[in-house]
């Protein structure tokens, strides 16, 4: 999801300030907003029937009716080399996957049932919810905060089970309520401090992230890494989205973007994996071709159907430089790129509108159906649930991941895929005219765009095991 951000930097030409000054803000307005990207609701099956439990669409039916590809687990699958995996057993078996969502979905469990029945999926060895935090405030299908944070959960768990069909999945609901002035963080640390006191998973999935201009300071940012050190000390592992908006980012406003370039938190922190967004290719027949840096902001199909015009708006995945942390030591290797600053992402996965997964909900009332669904939050999970293979071929956590995979990199291994073609730069209408900022390009090697790249899943599993599982 996206995380609401406030406008900065005084002095910038064209710059329209939205809010406090950095010195004057605090943690309380900085609103979590869930950025799921859908591109409809309650899309027509297979079958033609509009909010049914029928056949999900296929591909051609979505670029037929959405001129968008969707697609199921078997192409997602196929893209990552993941049936060489499971043909030998690693499915995530004893792993426990933790997906951090505010408010959570009243229909998840339901909604696992028919995805999985619709793919010829078993059911996760074991599906918890629980509510650290506080109580969850009554569902309201009318408002579309909770439907949009429905959506969000039915993605994560969805595509993470989709990956990692024998792990066991932990949802950890948060009661964050922005009526009352409640940003949401304190309950996330909260809950995540919860799960890793009573060991109740092995990677945690967090598909949200805010501008880090947001934050008056790093202090403020300090006082919420509580978790993130805990997981750290007990060799779990954290994931987090890089964002949806590519080099710029949402005011708090939700309408109104930075001018410049800007990255979030917490996929920038150092004791957290900052996951970025591909876009999937496959040839005429099928079989995968070289992924690209996601970046539909020019698609004005995919602006029509997840924005409702034709664009352009920022629809790529984050990415940059920190401008609160530096240069951790595992990123020596690409100091060239970083220099002194932590750079984000570190790696990607799918996460393109023109490319989006199949998610069925019914969480939104009448229609309830399939709605292919993109962004960084959906390649978060699909990430988690590589982990959780990892976990299992280890046969054990493996912690804070970051240094195993700039050393995966560095070595040239095959299990790490570089991504050489696109760039993170967006454009948007603001102020009466169409602005652009300016992102980054792939290039071979690490860049601010895809990170290292995205994974051969048969050769980066059992790397990654070995070298982070020592």
């Amino acid at each position: 999801m996206r995380v609401g951000t406030l406008a900065a930097a005084a002095g910038l030409a064209g710059l329209i300030a939205l809010g406090p000054t950095p010195a004057q803000r605090t943690n309380a307005d900085i609103i979590v907003q869930p950025g799921v990207i859908r591109i409809t609701q309650g899309t027509q099956g297979t079958q033609g029937t509009q909010g049914t439990q029928g056949a999900p669409p296929t591909t051609a039916a979505c670029e037929q009716h959405f001129h968008v590809a969707c697609y199921g687990p078997a192409q997602v699958r196929r893209a990552y080399g993941l049936p060489a995996l499971y043909a030998k057993g690693v499915t995530g078996r004893g792993a426990t996957i933790v997906i951090v969502d505010s408010y959570g979905s009243p229909t998840i469990q339901n909604d696992l049932r028919v995805f999985d029945r619709a793919y010829h999926l078993p059911a996760p060895p074991k599906f918890r919810i629980i509510r650290p935090a506080g109580r969850i405030p009554d569902y309201n299908p009318a408002s579309p905060d909770r439907v949009g944070w429905a959506a969000e959960t039915t993605l994560d768990v969805e595509w993470a089970h989709a990956v990692a069909p024998g792990a066991n999945l932990l949802l950890v609901e948060t009661p964050v309520s922005e009526t009352e002035g409640v940003h949401g963080f304190p309950q996330i640390v909260a809950a995540e401090e919860y799960v890793l006191k009573h060991h109740l998973g092995d990677v945690i999935s967090q598909s949200f992230s805010a501008t880090e201009a947001t934050f008056g300071s790093k202090n403020q940012i300090q006082s919420l890494r509580g978790a993130y050190q805990l997981a750290q000390k007990d060799r779990v592992t954290v994931l987090a989205a890089a964002g949806d908006s590519g080099a710029a980012d949402l005011g708090a406003n939700q309408t109104t973007y930075y001018a410049f370039r800007v990255t979030s938190w917490p996929d920038s922190d150092p004791l957290v994996t900052g996951v970025g967004g591909t876009q999937l290719h496959f040839t005429a027949k099928g079989a995968p071709a070289a992924p690209t840096v996601w970046n539909d902001t020019y698609n004005t199909k995919a602006n029509e159907f997840t924005q409702g015009n034709k664009g352009p708006n920022p629809l790529a995945g984050g990415g940059g430089l920190s401008m609160f942390f530096t240069r951790p030591a595992y990123q020596n290797t690409v100091r060239g790129v970083v220099r002194g600053s932590r750079g984000v992402p570190d790696i990607s996965m799918s996460a393109a509108c023109n490319g989006s997964v199949n998610t069925y909900g019914s969480y939104q009332g009448a229609p309830s159906g399939w709605s292919p669904e993109c962004g960084t939050s959906e390649a978060t999970p699909l990430f988690a649930g590589i982990v959780a293979l990892a976990d299992q071929v280890a046969g054990h956590s493996l912690g804070l991941i970051n240094p195993a995979l700039y050393q995966l990199a560095a070595r040239h291994q095959p299990g790490i895929v570089r991504v050489t073609r696109g760039n993170n730069t967006v454009s948007f209408t603001q102020g009466g005219r169409v602005q652009t900022v300016t992102g980054f390009a792939a290039r071979p090697g690490y860049d601010l765009a895809s990170g290292l790249g995205t994974v051969n899943a048969p050769y980066f599993v059992p790397e990654l095991a070995r070298l982070a599982g020592h």
